[in-house]
């Protein structure tokens, strides 16, 4: 996957207990066939037919020389490993599928030894609270006055039984902005696809970019620092992307399946699926990727839990393209999770609410848009140590999860298709811009389809904070019968 932030110069930036989850066994080959060893073990995630019950689905991946690290039977989707160098075309080429295993392969036609040393990534110092500058950062949070959430804040700032999972590289939990909010017993890493919930498996080791989207969402209102959308929830840190800015499929689906496994309302994902550069469909094996996050995410909507994800940084076209139900169609760009149908796709504007260069967009892709910053001028927010401003649709979609976690706040009852609903009624429309030319060179840099209150560009409009928590408006006295 890739992080969707970028440094205050927009630059890209790449990246990329549960129910029915198992002991791993060991591999063997059941059916009596050999096992050839590629000399080093790769992680796989693979796609059964649904209703594959467990015993099935491991004797099958044991058949096909690998180990079962977890299944999870209600999406009939495992992550497994394998050493055996034919473990996809044994197990099925249109079931499996290995991040891992990609990477390697492009090193490989790009020249490079994988087996060769390369420098790991700097690890994040450890916050010292009392060495977190004090000061009121809340007069340069501009994003938040473009989607009033400082006027919202005077009817709720959020209720702490409001827990929104922030699926991410990690959140700091010594920041002191953000440690009243952190929800440690539902946090968990998932590196592995599995989840793992010893605190050093979910806080962050080498990026601030999980802490960043963390304080958008509930920096505590404290008179220090900066103030989140919805201050008074809290965060659980659901960390899916890897110390070298890797999020993969599996970790994906094991961050999905552990926020429904914990009721977690709303969560939010500021990346795509990795291994490609580009969100744009390379052939069969993007269709496995497309499947199992379309099963979690599926499972997880119908579980109560609304997913939000950032459009993508790489200025693309999301529209569809290709017919219905074939993913993997030459020339259909795609990014997962943003595109998947249940799943709310944030692009990015500035503070001149026109939609930013590098953000992508798509006429039915895109649902709403928010401050994602450009030109300088960056979204500021939490970081281990301090604050930082950061520019990235990675930054527009923790601001729609914040007001859909004021929208459960107001509305506990409400269920995902319901919170979809308020958050789009109540976002203001923007419509296309008549001139969308940036570089000033006389072409336009991209073309916006639809209608001024639902476009390609915007979605149904800019989220809005105050929307979501004031009361609707009276309407005119019932008369009165004479």
């Amino acid at each position: 996957m890739s992080l969707l932030a970028r440094p205050l110069k927009v630059a890209v930036c790449t990246v990329v207990a549960l129910s029915g989850c198992l002991a791993a066994v060991p591999a063997a080959a059941s059916d009596g066939g050999s096992c050839e060893s590629a000399g080093r073990s790769l992680r796989y995630v693979v796609a059964f037919d649904r209703g594959t019950a467990e015993p099935d689905a491991r004797r099958q991946v044991a058949a096909a020389c690998g180990d079962t690290t977890v299944y999870y039977p209600q999406i009939a989707v495992a992550v497994a490993t394998s050493a055996e160098a034919k473990f996809t075309a044994k197990i099925g080429a249109d079931r499996a599928f290995s991040a891992q295993g990609t990477r390697l392969a492009a090193q490989r036609a790009s020249g490079i030894d994988p087996a060769s040393p390369s420098p790991a990534p700097a690890r994040l110092a450890p916050t010292d609270p009392a060495r977190v500058p004090s000061g009121d950062r809340s007069g340069g949070q501009w994003d938040m006055r473009a989607i009033n959430a400082p006027a919202a804040h005077r009817i709720t700032e959020g209720r702490r039984d409001v827990v929104v999972g922030v699926l991410d590289s990690g959140v700091d939990p010594l920041h002191p902005d953000l440690a009243a909010a952190i929800d440690p017993a539902d946090s968990a890493g998932c590196l592995t696809g599995a989840p793992d919930p010893r605190p050093e498996a979910w806080q962050p080791t080498t990026s601030v970019h999980g802490t960043h989207v963390a304080g958008v969402i509930a920096a505590a209102d404290d008179g220090r620092g900066v103030t989140g959308v919805a201050p008074g929830v809290r965060i659980a840190s659901v960390k899916v992307i890897d110390d070298r800015g890797n999020a993969d499929p599996e970790a994906a689906v094991c961050g999905l399946m552990w926020s429904a496994a914990h009721h977690l309302p709303v969560t939010n994902s500021s990346w795509f699926v990795n291994p490609w550069s580009l969100s744009c469909v390379r052939g069969d094996d993007r269709g496995v990727v497309h499947e199992v996050l379309a099963r979690a995410v599926e499972y997880s909507t119908a579980a109560g839990t609304l997913n939000v994800a950032a459009a993508t940084n790489e200025a693309v076209d999301l529209a569809p393209s290709a017919p219905s139900g074939t993913p993997s169609a030459p020339g259909r760009c795609e990014a997962l999770p943003a595109g998947l149908r249940d799943v709310v796709a944030v692009s990015a504007v500035g503070a001149d609410r026109v939609k930013t260069g590098y953000s992508s967009y798509g006429l039915g892709v895109v649902d709403v848009t928010a401050p994602g910053g450009d030109a300088g001028q960056c979204v500021l927010s939490t970081v281990p140590g301090g604050y930082a401003p950061l520019c990235g649709t990675s930054m527009a979609a923790p601001h729609v999860a914040g007001v859909l976690a004021l929208l459960k706040s107001v509305h506990p009852a409400a269920s995902p298709a319901s919170l979809r609903r308020d958050l789009e009624a109540g976002s203001s429309p923007l419509p296309c811009p008549d001139d969308y030319d940036l570089t000033g060179d006389g072409a336009q840099d991209a073309y916006c389809a639809g209608y001024d209150s639902y476009n390609g560009f915007y979605g149904h409009g800019l989220t809005d904070a105050l929307a979501a928590v004031q009361p609707p408006a009276a309407g005119p006295p019932d008369p009165v019968s004479r």
